[in-house]
Parts: C-alpha cells; sequence; structure tokens
C-alpha cells in the first residue's frame, strides 16, 4: 500500500526496543510492540495515530474500532480508551506513529487556509474516529520521520511537514470531525472545555448543571453532546478518570486501595471495590498483582 513499508522501516530503525518512544520531533511519538497485548486502559489524549504495521483495536464505551495501516485513528478529546494490539510478532511488531494535535496549531492553518467557518460546528460528532489513510498523508508522514536522521534540520523543516499533514487531514474528506477540534464555537470544543473541568475536578461530587455551564449549554443539551462525543454519560466519564487515577496510584505509588479510594473522591471502600472490578476485572489488589506479572506492566505504567 503507498510508501507504508518504508514508514514501518523509518519507525522500526528509530525503535529498538518495545515501549512509547519520545522523539525529537515535538508532539511526534513512536510506539513499538512486538507481541499481542492484554487489553490496556489509558486516558487517551488528543492524537492521530498512523499504523505502519500490525492492527489494534480501542474500546470506547461499548464500541470497537479497529484499525491498521490502511485506516488512522484521530482522537479529539481525552477519552478513557481500552486498547488492545491484536497483531504483531517480534519479527513484524506493531509500530505506530503518534502526532499529539495542538488546537492552536488546527486553527492557524484552518485561518491560513481561509477555513474561518465550520459547517459541522453546531453538531457535536464522536471524540474518536477511524479514517482510510491516503497516499499523500503515508508520504508527509515519511518525510516527518526522515528528519530523525538529520537531528539538525528539525527545528527549522519538523514545523513546516508537521503543518502539511495535518492540512492533509483538516482538508481531506472527513475533516470536518478534525476542523471541530479548531473551531472555539464548536459543540466539541464546548464539551471538551466540560472535559478539562471534569478532569481537574473528578475527585468531587459534580452537578450536570455546573459540567453544563462550563460548556455554555443547557443541561439537556449538554447531556446528549457530551454522549455523542465520548459515548458515554458525564459521570459515567468521572467514574472512568477515579477509577484510572486509583489504579496508577496503587500500581505507581504502592498506596493501598482503601487510602486511593479516599484519594480519588470515593466514600465507600466497598462500592470502589465493587465498580474497580466491574472495569478492570478483578478486585484492586487481585488485578495490581496480575497487572506486574504481565509483559505489558512496563506499557500500562
Amino acid at each position: 500500500m503507498y510508501d507504508i513499508g518504508n514508514l514501518a522501516a523509518l519507525m522500526d530503525k528509530h525503535t529498538h526496543v518495545d515501549g512509547v518512544h519520545p522523539t525529537a520531533i515535538p508532539r511526534v511519538v513512536l510506539i513499538r510492540v512486538s507481541r499481542p497485548t492484554t487489553p490496556l486502559h489509558v486516558l487517551h489524549a488528543p492524537a492521530v495515530c498512523i499504523v505502519a504495521q500490525g492492527e489494534k483495536q480501542v474500546m470506547l464505551a461499548d464500541r470497537i474500532y479497529r484499525y491498521d495501516r490502511s485506516r488512522y485513528l484521530t482522537v479529539s478529546v481525552d477519552l478513557p480508551l481500552v486498547g488492545q494490539i491484536v497483531t504483531a510478532t517480534a519479527e513484524e511488531p506493531y509500530l505506530c506513529l503518534r502526532i499529539d494535535l495542538d488546537p492552536v496549531l488546527l486553527s492557524e492553518i484552518l485561518i491560513a487556509a481561509g477555513q474561518t467557518e465550520s459547517e459541522e460546528a453546531t453538531t457535536a460528532s464522536s471524540g474518536l474516529f477511524l479514517n482510510d489513510a491516503t497516499r499523500d498523508l503515508i508520504e508527509t508522514a515519511i518525510r516527518l520521520l526522515r528528519l530523525l536522521d538529520s537531528p539538525r534540520d528539525i527545528a527549522m523543516l519538523s514545523p513546516l511537514i508537521e503543518r502539511e499533514l495535518l492540512y492533509r487531514l483538516l482538508m481531506g474528506p472527513q475533516g470536518g470531525q478534525l476542523r471541530q477540534i479548531a473551531h472555539g464555537e464548536s459543540r466539541l470544543r464546548q464539551v471538551n472545555a466540560a472535559i478539562g473541568w471534569i478532569r481537574r475536578n473528578f475527585d468531587k461530587p459534580l452537578r450536570i448543571e455546573d459540567m453544563a455551564e462550563q460548556a455554555r449549554m443547557s443541561a439537556s443539551s449538554f447531556h446528549q453532546h457530551f454522549k455523542d462525543v465520548t459515548a458515554m454519560s458525564p459521570l459515567q466519564y468521572q467514574k472512568q478518570l477515579r477509577l484510572q487515577e486509583a489504579r496508577r496510584l496503587i500500581l505507581g505509588q504502592a498506596l493501598d486501595a482503601a487510602t486511593a479510594a479516599h484519594t480519588v473522591g470515593y466514600e465507600s471502600p466497598s462500592q470502589f471495590s465493587r465498580e474497580y472490578a466491574r472495569l478492570f476485572g478483578a478486585p484492586p489488589l487481585r488485578d495490581i498483582a496480575r497487572l506486574k506479572a504481565s509483559p505489558d506492566y512496563l506499557l500500562q505504567a
């Protein structure tokens, strides 16, 4: 498919071990995994993910998105996802290029392109979507990664190539969903403002009216648009944030389950244990022990 093999070769050259590898190019990360993984819970920031080899699926609430080198993934707001690499071997590892999205840069590109109005702004679309990988997109990604072989050129040329890549995404056949990130008055940006507020206050009791005020919507309109974007209600989103943060505290800071539960806002340890087991498949102690024994531990930590 086009020059996807060249893209895979560049990723392979600059990643020698499994893991998530930041690069010298701002906002560009390479991911390499040489085996299928167990489901991994993450809070995924806005980004475009282009797979050059292997296959992955992510789950948002009850929706499953599967993608490989023929399709790229876009995440437009912070979303609690369950990701799983389903095709990867030591000989042909899963290789992915992740480009973190900067809304300010997207806005600048739209203004420069004369795209100051958005027909999509009044309707909130899903915060996660798949699109076909095109020749132009792959060739631009290859030129971006080739800069890793000439570090002195990165500061001057990477901003130009990044802008070209984002321009192609924005102007593509389904660029309307991505353009919502850039338009300050779009429904998606309004929902994203509320998401930021929830993230800052997830450990406190939240009222739908307060969240709606952050999004500058009525409570009923906010609830519907939020669900359109995230595939879950605001309170379900808050619960996912609480449980993922509690898991991180137990795993990374060795907190006991009761302390972690209290830290993220739970008043009832038994309720915390039930909801934790429902999300992660086992109570906290058993889940953490299982995770530490898994080869996916470093990918999750």
